[in-house]
């Protein structure tokens, strides 16, 4: 086995050193990267009830933007295990997502998101978002809005076509951790190489990326059910 780790620069580092303690053969290339937007606070943030986090880049930009201070007051939600951790750091206690569903489906199963007729809701996120959680809780009742306080692009290779190296690596395996990823992924590798592709082990952290990669024609992959190091290495047979 030769993976391949494409979350954004910063962001590999238990994999690698997980991967690296198992002696498993590794390549890092960030397929996403992130940037802070220029979104002020909302105006209502420190009021809302409830503060949902899609992800550990919600969190990391959320809390530069508020220099830490996070209201102590609402309740705090997350999509996934990996950015409940995030939210933990700061002290705050917090709602996550079932370990077998851990997306947006998930979060909305929770009890605490049942009945929230008439409570705020913030979202806070990347720009260009899945619409579903802030659809399903207006559907209950709820005002919600979004706080975007990060969007992704996709980085600029100037070296030899970075195909290339997976390929001379024996790349065999790749970590998917997100939809964009997955994108870029596609756009990055010419047709010609599409077959190398389709043999690769693909493992995605939601059953909506699961789909996603179906319809591009993907058939080895298994999904993690969450982009968390323990999740996806168990996608790999691993165990930390």
């Amino acid at each position: 086995m030769k993976v391949l780790l494409t979350r954004p620069e910063g962001r590999n580092q238990d994999m690698i050193e997980q991967l690296e303690k198992l002696q498993v053969a590794h390549l890092v290339t960030p397929l996403l990267a992130v940037e802070a937007t220029q979104q002020a606070v909302p105006r209502h943030f420190f009021d809302a009830n409830n503060l949902i986090f899609i992800s550990t880049n919600a969190v990391k930009f959320t809390a530069e933007k508020l220099q830490n201070k996070f209201p102590p007051q609402c309740r705090y939600f997350a999509v996934g295990q990996a950015t409940a951790d995030a939210l933990k750091r700061f002290n705050l206690s917090v709602f996550t997502a079932p370990e077998e569903s851990q997306d947006s489906e998930g979060l909305l199963s929770l009890p605490e998101l049942q009945d929230v007729n008439k409570q705020s809701f913030i979202i806070c996120r990347g720009s260009g978002g899945r619409e579903t959680i802030a659809e399903a809780l207006l559907l209950r009742g709820a005002t919600v809005c979004y706080w975007d306080v990060y969007q992704r692009t996709s980085p600029q290779f100037h070296e030899q076509p970075i195909y290339q190296q997976w390929t001379e690596f024996g790349i065999d395996t790749i970590v998917v951790t997100s939809g964009e990823i997955l994108t870029n992924l596609i756009t990055v590798i010419p047709k010609e190489l599409f077959a190398w592709l389709h043999s690769c082990h693909i493992i995605v952290p939601s059953n909506r990326v699961e789909l996603q990669a179906n319809a591009l024609g993907l058939h080895r992959v298994t999904n993690a059910n969450g982009a968390n190091t323990q999740a996806v290495l168990a996608a790999l047979g691993l165990s930390a």
